[in-house]
């Protein structure tokens, strides 16, 4: 513990400094500050003693020359349990400095104004402020370094209560101290590396690392670091309330699952992640209703999944899943009895809350790692750029919302990839046949999409012990589906194998060189046919 007898008072954000200034002279601490600081703490009544008294030297050349003073720095770095430290400051008249509040020059804030100017960028630069901070980081064993004015009360409290600022409170700070110089720092070399040097600099922050289960795979480790504040929907963000650790492929399969759920809005949605692809995606009027047919869309490769909802958890939709093995089930929130009963339902199964889900994502940009390097792009945002239908056979305004839901879950799946999606009750979607990952985008349709599909439609027959044929019910589904794909179409091939199995409606984002061969085809088979300007691979 250390007693705090002078405290040196430097900010650029005043945010609270004159209720953290009068808390500590009432507790009999010595205020010595600079500048605008120290006029703040004088017009509200308090006592200050200008830096310049302390160094015997003025502030000068613009305030750019104050602290930079063995008076100041070695008040700061004095080890006091050294008695040579403590002597030489006793013989050189410098009296010791306990408590820093320091903040520093808006550098990033100015950078960030329209037409700003070097010269203003070079002024927001803070020398001395640094200098102080990283100077009483450093002795953190006697001085207590303040940077954030989120930390002033916390700090009040333990003096009101102990007299003294603890070791773990004062290895914190300087913890904070450090960060914040780094950080200050960083944003000083992107700016001027790309102002004076013409080189893009990317420096990225992530903290809070913990060690997961293991990685992609059993014999390679894995740990998951946090995106300091973030706004919206994130994993790291998600309180988990029951369940094993969490391993690299449920954080990157939950993610997925996350961006997908979110695609659909104003109404309740299930989604269903196997190997990072939505095999199960659908709306319905409850919650329940929607998981049943997000499970039907595949419910062979939903054993061992990641389920995502849009809406609070409910019992009745917590036990459509007994007997079903799910590793992890991620939602706004949980009703008390459907968290209590999906406790029960496994002592691994993992269950993570994440409100911040109705907050949408507010992400603009997204990172992707390569050996060696970094990638950057915008993110895939929105579904469609254009809808126009290009074939001769009108593709109806009743399809459009199918057609939306298609292609939302065509652009979480792996390119390239196929979506077959069905209206199973009025303005409900289901995702009926999924083809992801394939080098060829026919393969995707015939070999995947469509087999898939017809599988989940023998499923679904037998449920409901229709009188129709199997194959005329087939038929008959099919025809009212809607099939979207993530790119153009390179040959009519596509068009063909869809419409033998009496697809009629298909949505692209068309921009092939043989676009015109398509479309010829897609007229001379009955295909209404959509092109929309937006590609969505999922590599």
């Amino acid at each position: 513990m250390i007693s705090v007898k002078r405290a040196l008072l430097s900010v650029s954000d005043k945010t609270g400094i004159v209720d953290f200034a009068k808390a500590l002279t009432d507790m009999g601490v010595k205020i010595i500050s600079t500048g605008g600081t120290a006029r703040t703490l004088r017009d509200a009544g308090i006592t200050v003693k200008d830096v310049s008294d302390i160094t015997d030297f003025p502030e000068m050349m613009d305030g750019r020359v104050k602290t930079l003073h063995p008076k100041i720095h070695g008040g700061l770095l004095c080890l006091r349990d050294n008695s040579e430290h403590l002597a030489q400051a006793r013989q050189h008249d410098i009296q010791l400095i306990d408590l820093v509040a320091v903040n520093l020059y808006p550098f990033r804030e100015t950078v960030a104004k329209k037409d700003v100017t070097l010269e203003d960028a070079i002024e927001n630069i803070d020398i001395g402020g640094p200098t102080m901070v990283r100077a009483s980081a450093k002795n953190y064993k006697h001085v207590a370094i303040v940077t954030d004015p989120a930390d002033y009360q916390n700090i009040i409290t333990e003096l009101q209560s102990d007299g003294r600022v603890s070791a773990l409170t004062r290895e914190k700070l300087a913890v904070k101290a450090f960060r914040h110089t780094a950080d200050y720092d960083s944003a000083i070399d992107t700016y001027l590396s790309k102002q004076l040097g013409d080189e893009d600099v990317l420096r990225l922050k992530f903290v809070s690392g913990r060690t997961l289960r293991y990685g992609e795979n059993w014999h390679q480790w894995a740990k998951f670091y946090s995106q300091p504040d973030i706004e919206g929907a994130s994993l790291s963000k998600a309180v988990q309330h029951h369940g094993k650790e969490m391993s690299y492929n449920n954080y990157v399969d939950a993610d997925n699952a996350m961006q997908t759920i979110m695609e659909l809005q104003g109404v309740p949605a299930a989604c269903v992640v196997k190997h990072n692809n939505p095999c199960g995606l659908a709306t319905g009027d409850t919650l329940h209703s929607a998981l049943s047919a997000a499970w039907d869309g595949d419910p062979v490769s939903a054993f061992g999944s990641i389920i995502c909802f849009n809406r609070t958890v409910d019992l009745d939709t917590a036990t459509f899943m007994k007997g079903k093995f799910v590793e992890l089930i991620l939602a706004p929130g949980f009703e008390p009895d459907a968290l209590e009963f999906l406790k029960e339902k496994s002592k691994d199964l993992r269950l993570l809350e994440l409100p911040e889900m109705d907050e949408g994502i507010k992400m603009d940009s997204r990172f992707t790692h390569i050996m060696g390097g970094m990638l950057q792009q915008s993110r895939d945002i929105g579904v469609f750029e254009k809808w126009d239908v290009v074939s001769e056979h009108e593709f109806p305004d009743s399809k459009r919302g199918l057609a939306e839901f298609s292609m939302a879950a065509c652009k979480r799946t792996k390119s390239n990839s196929v979506i077959i999606a069905w209206e199973y009750s009025k303005g409900r979607y289901m995702v009926l046949g999924m083809g992801a990952g394939q080098p060829n985008r026919v393969d995707s349709i015939r070999k995947l999409a469509i087999t898939k599909a017809r599988e989940n439609l023998e499923l679904i027959y037998e449920k409901e012990k229709t009188d129709v044929p199997f194959d005329d019910y087939v038929k008959d589904v099919m025809s009212e589906c809607v099939l979207s794909s993530d790119a153009f179409f390179p040959f009519d091939d596509s068009i063909i194998h869809s419409a033998e199995h009496n697809l009629r409606y298909i949505v692209s984002p068309g921009g092939s060189i043989r676009d015109e061969e398509v479309i010829a085809t897609a007229n001379r088979l009955g295909v209404s046919l959509v092109f929309t300007g937006m590609r969505h691979f999922n590599h």
